[in-house]
């Protein structure tokens, strides 16, 4: 595969023949049974462990062009493959080939007064657009998820990772023809053309379902054009509430892991909030660990005066997902004000509570509108593979159709079946 970056180029027509290809392959993968997925999804991963060395070559071509454009240290890192990472993309792919195909099945079936039988049958999208940026790992896992669930894809990855992308994308279509699986079920797009991503995000006829995984900015833009429906989450302004019933030490331990156990991911703490009536117990604490880490504190006036040396929180830092050893934090007079607090600046992706009160975490649970919410548990936990999905294709916090770390079953919907015995309606 090579960059269709030349003059001339029809881009409409290249991406419409794009869309036809994938939504013919998309019917036939639909029917194709487990046996074959997962004979493909295997053969897959023995291709990206047998060509380690050409994936590590393709992917220096990468981090060398990067590196010369200046790009900076967090972004390498994050398209910076190695062994190990080579060798956890092969093993993402098996545990996806291990879990339970979703597609076909039959729930919910119900007798009717007429004698038919009513039900669901669960059923591939169609059609997958994902549109990412630096993370070369995102083209296989997209691919094996989409596979699984029955769906055809689309994959647009950033200019960045192109020489990555082609080699992996060369493991992924070899895998499918071994299988007998039509390669259109899996196409990278391969020209860096920005025009693409606009031209892919109102792509009606073709595509059922877009998916951006990257940066607030290409989230914000894929939405702003898309006709298609789009599975997306612009921010990850998590937050940690520490009731006054919290046992101190576990409180401590879950905002501590909840912020500097990695703090670029979106389920990343980026703001803490302490009852008035254990602040004294656990922000000392909490202060001494994260300054030793080198984390920046911004706290409200009730949480500076426990801790002075915390600079103090603009207003902007509550709605601030920062990605980085920033954390804001305030103390709140009840559990009232931290839903209130979460409702009014959070993001709607995840959110925790740490309590030893049933009435106060049941209470969280059900007035927390976001898409994961858990009580004394780090919010790091909120990610697909955690959740027993295998693989995320992502994380949605839209409420339709799929919400939170988006796994098979999130790439499938349900259909109504009717059963009957030779029934008519009179």
């Amino acid at each position: 595969m090579t960059n269709l970056n030349i003059p001339g180029l029809d881009l409409p027509a290249y991406m419409r023949e794009v869309g036809e290809r994938a939504r013919a392959a998309s019917r036939a993968l639909a029917s194709a049974p487990t046996a074959a997925k997962n004979a493909a999804l295997e053969a897959i991963a023995l291709a990206i462990a047998r060509e380690e060395k050409n994936l590590l070559a393709a992917n220096a071509k990468d981090v060398t062009a990067a590196r010369g454009a200046g790009s900076d240290a967090p972004f390498v890192d994050r398209l910076t493959l190695g062994t190990a990472s080579v060798a956890a993309m092969a093993e993402g792919v098996r545990e996806i080939a291990a879990l339970t195909d979703p597609v076909g099945e039959i729930t919910a079936l119900e007798f009717r007064p007429s004698g038919i039988q009513v039900g669901h049958m669960r059923v591939p999208l169609g059609v997958v657009g994902i549109v990412y940026e630096s993370r070369p790992n995102v083209t296989v896992d997209a691919a094996a998820l989409c596979l699984k669930s029955g769906n055809a894809c689309i994959l647009r990855g950033g200019s960045e990772a192109l020489h990555s992308n082609q080699a992996i994308a060369a493991c992924v279509r070899e895998g499918l023809a071994s299988a007998g699986l039509p390669e259109d079920a899996v196409q990278l797009i391969a020209t860096t053309d920005r025009a693409v991503v606009a031209l892919l995000a109102t792509m009606d006829k073709h595509v059922d379902v877009l998916i951006p995984r990257g940066g607030k900015g290409l989230i914000q833009r894929v939405a702003d054009v898309a006709t298609v429906p789009v599975l997306k989450h612009l921010d990850g302004v998590c937050h940690v509430f520490v009731d006054e019933h919290a046992d101190a030490d576990m409180a401590i331990r879950i905002a501590d892991n909840a912020k500097t156990q990695r703090y670029s991911p979106c389920n990343t703490m980026e703001t803490l909030l302490v009852h008035e009536r254990i602040a004294s117990r656990v922000l000392p604490a909490l202060a001494q660990i994260y300054t030793a880490k080198g984390v920046e504190l911004r706290g409200d006036p009730g949480a500076r005066a426990i801790v002075p040396s915390m600079k103090p929180a603009m207003e902007v830092d509550w709605s601030t997902e920062y990605l980085g050893p920033i954390l804001s934090v305030r103390v709140v007079n009840s559990l009232d004000a931290a839903i209130e607090h979460i409702a009014r600046y959070g993001s709607q992706h995840t959110d925790a509570i740490v309590t030893g009160h049933y009435g106060n975490a049941m209470r969280f649970l059900r007035e927390v509108d976001s898409s994961s919410v858990m009580v004394n548990a780090s919010t790091r936990f909120a990610d697909g593979f955690e959740y027993g999905l295998g693989a995320e294709i992502g994380i949605s916090t839209n409420k339709l159709h799929a919400r939170g770390p988006v796994g098979l079953e999130g790439l499938t919907s349900l259909k109504w079946i009717v059963l009957g015995s030779g029934q008519i309606r009179k």
